[in-house]
């Protein structure tokens, strides 16, 4: 499994979890397809987002503007956490990769406007992050 696949797979995850309140193994056992194995990339990006998701999401509600986070679609909240998660956390994937895919994901998952919304949130946070 690639990073790729291993971050819509954790997406997938992270949104069940956060929408029906799925346990985090069942919600990973869900997203895999038939004789799928998940990586240990897709494990830390679930178990490590979890892990850190009070912090995470402080951080997006300090780069929210007019809006609360309970506010954000549930697409794009897992997203966001996930990359920020990426971001914070794992120190061989350069930022802008992990940035660019997330808006990816965005596009391809969310509404008509997450991708230019996960652009705009990211950015901010990044820039809190460098400070």
């Amino acid at each position: 499994m690639n990073r790729r696949v291993a971050r819509l797979r954790a997406a997938q995850a992270l949104y069940q979890m956060d929408l029906a309140h799925t346990e985090p193994e069942s919600a990973l056992e869900s997203v895999l397809d038939d004789g799928e194995v998940a990586s240990d990339f897709l494990n830390e990006l679930i178990y490590g987002t979890l892990k850190n998701k009070e912090q995470i999401d402080q951080l997006i509600t300090e780069n929210l503007t007019g809006w609360k986070i309970e506010r954000m679609g549930h697409v794009d909240r897992a997203i966001t956490r996930m990359a920020l998660y990426e971001m914070l956390y794992i120190e061989d994937i350069p930022v802008n990769v992990t940035f660019n895919e997330a808006i990816e994901l965005a596009k391809a998952f969310g509404g008509d406007e997450s991708g230019k919304f996960i652009n705009g949130l990211l950015s901010k946070s990044i820039e809190k992050m460098n400070q």
